[in-house]
C-alpha cells in the first residue's frame, strides 16, 4: 500500500520513548525520572520477584494446582513500571494476564491464586483495594475504564482510571469505543496496549495496517505515546506523565508499550514455537527488562548479586504460603454462589433450587 503525505506525517510522529538502552546505558538523560536509590531498588526488587512468581506459578499449573495462567515473564517492566507510577487510590481494570499490577495494588497473592482457580474468593476485593476482577472477555475492560473514569471526574476526585490490554485488544471494537467515549468527555482514563506483538498466534503487522498502536489515539483526539515496554525508567515516566495529565484535566492517554512474552500466550494449550521462531525469541531475550534494569543499577553501585538472591528466596517461600492458603479456602459450593449473587430478596424459583442444592450438598 502506498501511503499518502498525510498518513506519513502522522506516523512519524510516534517515534519509541526510550530512557535505558539494551545494555543499561542512559540515552536520554533529560528524560530520567526523579527516582531515588531505593525506590529503583524497589522496582527492580518488584520485577525480580515477579519473575520468579510466574515461574512457580507455570510449575503449579502444570501439578494441576493453579487453574487458569497466563505467563508474564518478559513484560515485566511494562507490568510494574507502569503501576509503580500510581497512587493507591487510581482504579486498576486489569486483563486476565495482569495479575503483578493488581497484586502490587493490594490484592493478596493469595487471592491471586484463587482467582485463578475460579474461586469466587479471588475476585472479593479487599475493602479499600481499587482493582476490578480481571477481564476475560478480550477488550471489555475498556469501555468499563472509560465508565470509571466518568465517575471519578463527577465525584471530583483527582485519580485516573487505568487499564491494559494487548495487542489483540487494539483490534476490537471496545477499544476504540472507550478511547472515543474518554476523549469526547475529557476523562482522567490511562489505556495502556503491552503489545508483545502476538494476539495468540497472531502478528500485530496482521491485525492493522498501522504502523504502531499508539497513532490510533489520533482518530480519538487524545494523546497517545509508544514506549520501549522493556525499559522500566521509560514506562515509569510515561505512565506518570499520563496519569499527571489525566488528574490535571488535560484528558485520556493511550500507551503502546513494545514488550514481548517469553512464554505460550497461556498455560491453556498454546504453543508458541508454531507462530514463532527461535531467532526472534534470542532477539527480544537480550532486551530483558531484568538484564538491562541490573546492569544500570549495578553501574550506580546498589544492587548485587546477594541481594538478588534474597529476593528470590522470598519469593519462592511467599508463593508457597500463598499456595497453602489458597488451598485451606473452603471448597465452593453452589449455594455459595447463589447467596452472594442475589444481595437482596431472591426470586421464588431461585429459592426451591438453592434447598434442592443444599440437600445434595449436606450429603
Amino acid at each position: 500500500m502506498e501511503k499518502t503525505k498525510e498518513l506519513q506525517q502522522v506516523e512519524d510522529q510516534f517515534e519509541m520513548f526510550q530512557i535505558l538502552d539494551e545494555k543499561g546505558k542512559v540515552v536520554n538523560k533529560d528524560a530520567m525520572p526523579d527516582l531515588s536509590d531505593e525506590q529503583l531498588k524497589e522496582m527492580m526488587t518488584r520485577m525480580v520477584y515477579t519473575r520468579i512468581w510466574d515461574q512457580r506459578a507455570i510449575s503449579l499449573n502444570r501439578q494441576g494446582r493453579l487453574g487458569f495462567y497466563a505467563p508474564v515473564a518478559g513484560q515485566e517492566a511494562s507490568m510494574i513500571g507502569s503501576q509503580y507510577a500510581l497512587d493507591k487510590k487510581d482504579w486498576i481494570l486489569p486483563g486476565y494476564r495482569d495479575i503483578p499490577q493488581i497484586y502490587y495494588h493490594g490484592l493478596p497473592l493469595h487471592q491471586a491464586f484463587l482467582w485463578s482457580r475460579g474461586h469466587f474468593q479471588g475476585g472479593q476485593m479487599p475493602e479499600g483495594v481499587r482493582v476490578m476482577m480481571p477481564q476475560i472477555i478480550i477488550g471489555a475492560q475498556i469501555t468499563q475504564t472509560a465508565g470509571v473514569a466518568m465517575g471519578l471526574q463527577k465525584d471530583g476526585e483527582k485519580q485516573i482510571a487505568i487499564t491494559y490490554t494487548g495487542d489483540g485488544g487494539a483490534s476490537q471494537g471496545d477499544f476504540y469505543e472507550g478511547m472515543n467515549f474518554a476523549g469526547a468527555y475529557n476523562l482522567p482514563a490511562v489505556f495502556v496496549v503491552q503489545n508483545n506483538r502476538f494476539a495468540i498466534s497472531v502478528p500485530v503487522e496482521k491485525q492493522s495496517a498501522a504502523k504502531t498502536i499508539a497513532q490510533k489515539a489520533v482518530a480519538a483526539g487524545i494523546h497517545g505515546q509508544q514506549v520501549d515496554g522493556m525499559d522500566i525508567l521509560a514506562v515509569y515516566a510515561a505512565t506518570k506523565d499520563a496519569r499527571d495529565r489525566g488528574i490535571e484535566g488535560n484528558g485520556p492517554t493511550l500507551l503502546e508499550l513494545l514488550t514481548y512474552r517469553y512464554g505460550p500466550h497461556t498455560m491453556a494449550g498454546d504453543d508458541p514455537t508454531r507462530y514463532r521462531t527461535s531467532d526472534e525469541d534470542d532477539e527480544w531475550e537480550k532486551k530483558d527488562p531484568l538484564v538491562r534494569f541490573r546492569k544500570f543499577l549495578e553501574s550506580k553501585k546498589i544492587w548485587s548479586e546477594e541481594e538478588e538472591d534474597k529476593i528470590v528466596e522470598q519469593a519462592k517461600e511467599d508463593v508457597k504460603a500463598a499456595i497453602k492458603e489458597a488451598d485451606s479456602a473452603p471448597k465452593q459450593k453452589v449455594t455459595d454462589l447463589i447467596d452472594i449473587t442475589y444481595s437482596d430478596a431472591q426470586p421464588e424459583s431461585l429459592k426451591e433450587q438453592r434447598e434442592q442444592f443444599e440437600k445434595k450438598e449436606s450429603k
